[in-house]
């Protein structure tokens, strides 16, 4: 009997426990008392200082809707290259000013950040269900960062960076990588440089992963066109002086595309193409002036709402899987989450901090030293 009374105890004692919150592994919600306490404080702040990238339009759509969503809490943002944004935040942490509360940039500029002690945990700031549930996101919460807290991934997706004219090459005479050596290239390759943060480097370093140091030297060797001026190179693509283009994407030829010029990307190689987060890598300054409003703004930018605005804004793909991407592929744009498994993702990834320290340090130096 005594037995039975123990075992019926404990029978109870364990349905209590499974129908409490979080005991499933579910991620716990805030109270809505939590997070009201939250916004009225960030309220109290008044402000949230973010570094953005350089885009009008993200800039004008975050701005219009943000403070509509949380009245009382001023944006302040900053839109500019992210290398630059980066140089602003450390110079002033350097001086022991504490201006930004948060940098959102592409995938190398905040390592410099993080590596100087600049970054704190974004992981606890991640306070709603549908921000903190992994399973709202294609390959669960990607960090850039191997201790997986500091730098946040929100997009990947693939882009069509290798465009041709088809008057002066063929789809099938460039179906591999290798295939760019041929000599009767030599002279009619362009390049972003990849000398300079943008999608020449990203291009350049996955080169190096893929194919070799070897491979980037022979390819210099091609009497490659540099520039770091986009339209000069989708212009020269355009007139027939180059027969291709590396790290350009359909937003830079779009305008040349609308006048009827020949120009089309390439189908992707054999290799495949590398997997990018974009401009979609979230880190927080430590000690940030607004804390509570950084809270607020993390979690409505990783929301539905703030996620369809961003990759709408930036013509980039979200991770969410209730945000739709379809429609970006005709925009030369494939989400991730669209076309490929996250195995296939992480094979082809291009953005971590492992991927940032091996290939894309070293691939810059090589770029020095065969591009002078």
């Amino acid at each position: 009997m005594k037995s039975f009374t123990v075992r019926c105890s404990l029978s109870i004692l364990f349905a209590v426990l499974v129908s409490s919150p979080g005991f499933s592994g579910e991620p716990r919600s805030p109270s809505s008392s939590e997070w009201e306490k939250t916004i009225e404080t960030a309220k109290k702040e008044g402000k949230l200082v973010a570094a953005i990238p350089a885009s009008a339009e993200l800039r004008k759509a975050i701005g219009e809707i943000f403070p509509k969503r949380f009245p009382g809490i001023e944006l302040d943002l900053t839109n500019a290259r992210g290398p630059s944004n980066a140089s602003k935040i450390a110079a002033e942490h350097a001086a022991g000013v504490r201006y930004y509360d948060l940098l959102i940039s592409g995938t190398a500029t905040p390592f410099s950040l993080l590596n100087a002690g600049i970054l704190e945990p974004v992981e606890p700031l991640l306070l709603l269900p549908e921000v903190k549930d992994p399973k709202r996101w294609f390959g669960g919460h990607i960090w850039l960062d191997n201790a997986k807290r500091f730098i946040y991934a929100f997009q990947v997706y693939q882009s069509e960076n290798i465009w041709h004219n088809p008057t002066l090459m063929k789809p099938e005479d460039v179906r591999s990588y290798d295939d760019l050596l041929n000599p009767k290239w030599k002279g009619k390759i362009g390049i972003l440089d990849p000398r300079s943060p943008g999608a020449g480097t990203a291009t350049w370093a996955f080169f190096l992963k893929i194919k070799g140091e070897e491979y980037l030297r022979k390819l210099a060797a091609q009497e490659m066109f540099l520039s770091r001026d986009q339209r000069q190179l989708a212009d020269s693509l355009a007139k027939g002086k180059i027969a291709l283009t590396i790290g350009l994407t359909y937003y830079t030829f779009l305008p040349f595309i609308k006048a009827g010029l020949p120009i089309k990307p390439l189908p992707d190689m054999k290799e495949g193409t590398y997997t990018s987060c974009g401009s979609g890598a979230l880190s927080v300054v430590k000690n940030s002036p607004h804390p509570n409003a950084t809270k607020v703004f993390i979690n409505w930018l990783l929301g539905k709402e703030g996620q369809e605005i961003y990759g709408k804004a930036m013509g980039q793909a979200i991770r969410r899987f209730d945000v739709e991407t379809k429609w970006m592929v005709e925009h030369g744009v494939r989400a991730s989450k669209d076309f490929l498994s996250v195995e296939e993702n992480n094979r082809l990834e291009n953005y971590g901090e492992d991927t940032v320290n091996n290939y894309w340090a070293k691939s810059t130096k090589i770029a020095e030293e065969v591009f002078k």
